[in-house]
Order: C-alpha cells, then structure tokens, then sequence
C-alpha cells in the first residue's frame, strides 16, 4: 500500500490545507451552539432584541466563513484525488506495459480491466473523503465532547458512552467487510471476464447457437457478485441504523438528565439547548463517519489489489550491460531450448536447437498445439525461455535492451490486431517517420494497396477499434503491411495468411522472397505452399522438432512432413 499512497506525493499542499479548511469549518460549528445559548438565557430572558440580533449577525458570519472554508477543503481535496487518481491509473497501466506475457497471462485482461477502472475509482473516492472527513469527523466529536464537559462535567459522561459504543459498532462492521468487499471485487472480475468473452465472440456464440447456454454461465456469476454484495451490503447498511439508536438513546438521556438538573437550577435552558446541539452534531459526524468507514473499507480493498500488480516484477530482467549485435553471427540460434507455461506441468517446447543464417528464411510448420507460436515468440523475447539460450545475432535475446531487441524484430501475430484511428495511424506504428513512399512499397509487398484503393479516404480511411470495418484477410495484410513500414532486420509472420485466399497467399510470398532479399524471414504456417521455398523447415510436433531441413528433404525424411504434404495436396492445396 505505501506503493499506492507514494502517488499522493506531488500534492502534500492540498493534503495539508485541504484537511485544515475543514477543521476551521469545524472549530466554526462547535462555536455556534454556545451562540445559540447566549441568545436563550441572554437574548430571549431579557428580551433583548438587540442583543439577539447581534448574535443572529455572528451565526451569519459563521456561517459564511464555514462555507468558505468547506468550498476550499472540497477543492484542495478534489484537486488531490483526481491528480492520485490520474498517476496511479497510469502508473498501473505503465506497470502493465511492462510486464511480460507470463504475467499477463497470470493476470488475465478482466482482472486488468478492474483494476484500471473500478478499484482505481474506489482508491481516488477513499481519498477524497479521507482529507475531508479522517480529521473534521474526529475533531468535531471530540470537540463537542469537551465543549459539553465545559457547560456539565456529569452530562458529558452521556457524550462519552455514546462515543465509545459508536466507535465499537463501526470499527467491528469495518473490520468484518474489508475481508468481504475485496471478494466482491473478485467476483466482479469474474463478471467482466465473462462479459468481454461474450462481446468479442458474440459471432461465435451465435453461430452455434450458444446464447442461452452463456446466458446462464452469467446468470451464475452476476448471482454470485449479488449475493456477494448484497451479503457485505447489508453488514454495512447496519451502520447507520445502529449509530441513529445510539444516538436517540443518548438524546434521551441527555434531555431527562438536563431537564432534572434545569430542575434543580444546575443549569440552564439554554445550556440543555446547547448540549443537545452538541449531541446532534455529533450524531451528523458519526454517520458521516459510518460511511466513509464503508467507503474506505472499499477503497482499502481495491487499493491493496492495485498494489498487488504495482509491486509485481516482470520476469524478464534488464541486462545490466545491454548487449549488442555480432557482426557475421547467424540471425537466429537456439541451443536445447526449452519452454513451460507457467501453471503447466508438460513444457510446450522441448530441447529445440537450430541455427538460421542472416537473410535466410525459416519455415515452421505444424499441427494445431505443436508449439510453433511458442517458439517465435521466444525470439523477441515475449516469454523467457524456461532452459536453453535463444540468440539473435550473436548476442542472447537476455541480454539485449528489449527496445533495442523489438526495433530488429517486425512481428506479425497470430491474431491481425488494428487499432481505432486511419490506416495511416496503424501504419506509422512501425516506423512515425515513415513517408507516404514507404507506405506504399509496403502495402504492395502485404498485397494491401488494393485494400486502401476501395476506400474512399485512402489511408485516411478510419479504422474502428480492433478493425472490425475490415475483413480478416484485409486486417492480416495491414498487419504485415505495418511491420514492413519498419523495415526489421527480421520479420516473423506468425501463421499472418490464413484468412488468405491461395492466390493472394503466392503474391505475398513472391513478394517477400524477392523484394525482401536480405531480410531474414520467419513463417510459422500450417500450409506447406506457405514455408515449401523455405531455406530452412522446422517440423514441430507436440512441442518437440521431428524434421529439420529442406522441403524436398523433408519430404523424403520426415513422416510428420510428408503426411502433411500429403493431406494438403489430397485437399487440392495449390503449390
């Protein structure tokens, strides 16, 4: 948690005036019921009309300068928890960023989500109302108690019991939900996790008919957050109750004991008068308090589950001396490299080795779960290799600057993923400097040109978030056409043609193979014709290499190989 307060830092002068304006609107209030009782034992006794006037002048003026200073506390207090708020909502989507796909993995995006939005709101709500209540609230209580003790030594032991029951009540309903209401936040996760499933595989879903199935997965879980919610709801909803029978106990009390003791002429009417003001403002202060208690209690809760990622360490350690290309070293070598999900048993990829030479391609090809993404993604470094050394140029990927590493790497995934801005705003993401020229010369590499030719604006044709106003195939050929802009020195196509038709698929490996002479290429695929021309194959079953070589050398020595030629040329692949 000291992890999350740090971010309140640049505003220690809104978080010492904001909580002192309200302590001067509270030293205010504690005056007004002595007025008050000036006014009925001096004022009204004598009738004085004058002198109640007078006293009506100071409760005006007191009631300007509190109001002034309550406007200056709200302001310094909301100046303080939106800037905490804007820092650690950034600073947790920087955390985020860089994190490794492990932790991401771990993490999952509806819990990422959460964090971001609902619990870093409930943090900035705790802290506005911690500066504006965790020391007026108190003051005022204690306040009123003291004065109370300086009108009637006997009376205020009332004001002391009440306290003391109130402050057990609260304190053993806060302690009960912390637990409850960070539960609740999880079950929210779960809620979300299922709502963001639904979205983007709504097609899906329809296609098989699957709507009233999901319907009921939901049904289950908003039933679980609700019953969640309203279990920790309702612990909380007792506060007020319990404080205003408290209270109203107390009141009673108050006026039979002050009435005996006007009785007696121990005091006066006006002091009783003042007394049960006292107790009144006291009774506003302690709701006031039950509920910043709930509020805080929640901000406590999701603040500790912002912490939790905050204080996360990505496992991709920094080099100390970030390394650098070897002049003349292949472009890519794995030695007996290995690679384990993180909550898997079996690894996904088992003792690889295999070295590719500068400006030469390599094809890896498979079965569905063979392990193809696994191994470029260990490339750039997405996933640290579990054993083994992986190396690009020369140099182990550890050891590189991953900025350094990533600006060699063009990367196409698996999964064509645009971005909600133009075509020109997606294509600039490989290179910010790029001309309309480089543009081009990429989108006619990626087959893309007439993609941007049948849209009115060009490539200022707007994209809609993920590009769902393109087609499959129009998102991977953008996609490729973005990592072009960048002109890596090695680009990875991750399975980038599959919604490609055959023909489309041919242009765009002519394409590569002769205007990207020099450019090291890697193409994971699960069509032959897509890796056929390949200077180097790698065949991956269930994790492990079963042929290395070239296509017709494959197709004489590897069984995995030929069966998939087989199957494809049965199927009528065209080569």
């Amino acid at each position: 948690m000291k992890r999350v307060f740090s971010y309140l830092r640049p505003y220690v002068k809104e978080c010492i005036l904001a909580p002192l304006f309200k302590l001067l609107e509270a030293g205010f209030e504690l005056i007004v019921p002595l007025v008050i009782a000036a006014i009925i034992d001096t004022g009204i006794a004598a009738r004085d009309t004058a002198y109640v006037l007078r006293m009506c002048g100071i409760l005006l003026a007191l009631a300007v300068v509190g109001l002034l200073a309550a406007a200056c506390a709200q302001y310094f207090a909301s100046v303080a928890a939106t800037g905490f708020g804007t820092a650690l909502r950034g600073a947790l989507f920087g955390k985020i960023q860089s994190l490794s796909y492990r932790e991401l993995d771990t993490l999952g995006t509806a819990t990422m989500m959460t964090r971001m939005t609902s619990d870093v709101n409930q943090a900035q709500t705790g802290v506005n109302l911690t500066l504006r209540l965790l020391l007026r609230s108190p003051f005022v209580v204690f306040g009123a108690l003291i004065m109370a003790a300086t009108i009637d030594g006997k009376l205020s032991l009332i004001f002391a019991a009440v306290i003391v029951l109130l402050l057990i009540v609260v304190y053993t309903i806060m302690f009960r939900t912390l637990p409850l209401y960070r539960r609740s936040q999880e079950k929210l996760d779960r809620v979300l996790g299922l709502t963001r499933e639904n979205l983007t595989g709504a097609r899906v879903l329809r296609a098989f008919c699957r709507e009233e199935e999901e319907e009921k997965h939901f049904d289950e879980a908003n039933e679980a957050l609700t019953h969640s919610q309203k279990h920790v709801g309702l612990l909380s909803a007792l506060t007020n109750p319990l404080t205003y029978v408290i209270i109203n106990i107390g009141v009673i009390a108050l006026i039979w004991g002050g009435a005996i003791r006007v009785d007696h002429g121990d005091l006066t009417q006006g002091q009783v008068v003042a007394l049960y003001n006292y107790m009144s403002q006291i009774l506003v202060e302690l709701v006031k308090m039950a509920n910043y208690i709930v509020t805080v209690t929640r901000a406590l809760a999701s603040g500790k589950r912002v912490a939790r990622v905050l204080e996360m360490e990505s496992s991709l350690a920094a080099p100390v001396q970030p390394g650098k290309p070897v002049e003349g070293a292949p472009a890519i070598v794995m030695t007996d490299v290995s690679m384990t999900y993180a909550g898997n048993a079996a690894p996904s990829l088992s003792h690889v080795t295999f070295a590719l030479p500068r400006g030469c391609t390599l094809g890896v090809i498979g079965g569905t779960g063979s392990g193809k993404t696994t191994l470029v993604d260990l490339i750039p470094r997405f996933y640290e290799a579990s054993e083994g050394v992986v190396s690009v140029f020369g140099t182990p990927v550890g050891q590189y600057d991953l900025d350094t590493l990533r600006g060699m790497i063009g990367v196409v995934p698996q999964r064509a993923a645009l971005f909600s801005g133009t075509i020109r705003d997606n294509l600039l993401w490989g290179n910010p400097d790029a001309t309309d020229d480089d543009l081009q010369s990429a989108l006619r590499i990626a087959q893309a040109l007439d993609v941007v030719a049948s849209k009115p604006l060009g490539l200022d044709e707007p994209v809609e978030a993920g590009g769902k106003n393109f087609s499959g195939g129009q998102r991977q050929r953008l996609t490729i056409a973005r990592a072009l802009v960048a002109k890596p020195e090695i680009l990875i196509l991750d399975d980038s043609g599959s919604a490609l038709d055959y023909a489309t698929d041919a242009r765009l490996r002519r394409a590569l193979r002769e205007d990207l002479a020099g450019m090291t290429v890697v193409v994971v695929s699960q069509r032959t014709s897509s890796v056929r021309h390949a200077d180097l194959i790698l065949v991956l079953d269930e994790g492990n290499v079963v042929g290395m070589g070239t296509h017709d050398e494959l197709r004489e020595t590897c069984p995995v190989y030929r069966e998939i030629c087989m199957t494809q040329e049965r199927g009528g692949e065209a080569k």
